[in-house]
């Protein structure tokens, strides 16, 4: 995404440099609206493109004492953005496939020799008992994130927790789920993989 690097004073980033908080405000002003866009086109997900926006601002911060030319710095930004857009959305498909696959699953898109109704209803059983098992914070945003559809920020008020706490709950949800539902039916999995 383009953005005139000459609106951005050569002294902001120097002063950015010294660790001054009303240089990374200004710099996030200038930036924060285009950024989320650009992010957005990627992940089409609102929660997810505020949470890269802010992990791109605070790398900026983090590393700020490195930042060289000015001029460089629209193309940094909106690189940093970019590469954690893509590894975001890859640990995305990895990580949701196998839950989304079987809970959309029909018999019609298996050959029918493959697995039979009475095999896929006991599979479908498997995956409500495993969601089940989940401890109850987990087990709430989860169903909250993928049933109701809420965002992490609308989990987050409505539990009265952090949303680094629900991305926890959800990644370690994910994580269970998937290592299960591996073990209980990797043949389908390897099959949902090929395709």
């Amino acid at each position: 995404m383009s953005f005139d690097h000459d609106n951005i004073n050569p002294g902001l980033l120097i002063r950015l440099k010294d660790g001054d908080i009303l240089a990374f405000d200004e710099l996030y002003r200038l930036y924060c609206h285009r950024l989320f866009s650009f992010v957005f086109r990627i992940l089409k997900n609102e929660a997810d493109s505020d949470d890269i926006v802010q992990e791109v601002f605070l790398k900026i911060w983090e590393y700020r004492g490195k930042l060289g030319d000015y001029r460089l710095l629209n193309s940094l930004i909106f690189t940093i953005a970019y590469n954690n857009s893509i590894s975001h959305l890859r640990k995305r498909i990895t990580s949701e496939k196998y839950i989304e696959y079987l809970r959309n699953l029909s018999v019609n898109d298996i050959p029918g020799d493959f697995i039979s109704e009475i095999e896929l209803t006991e599979l479908n059983s498997k995956v409500e008992n495993l969601i089940s098992s989940l401890p109850d914070r987990q087990k709430q945003v989860f169903l909250l994130h993928k049933e109701k559809g809420f965002t992490y920020s609308e989990i987050s008020e409505k539990l009265e927790i952090s949303k680094n706490t629900v991305e926890n709950h959800m990644v370690k949800a994910l994580k269970y789920l998937r290592r299960n539902l591996n073990m209980l039916s990797g043949s389908i999995f390897c099959m949902s993989l090929l395709t």
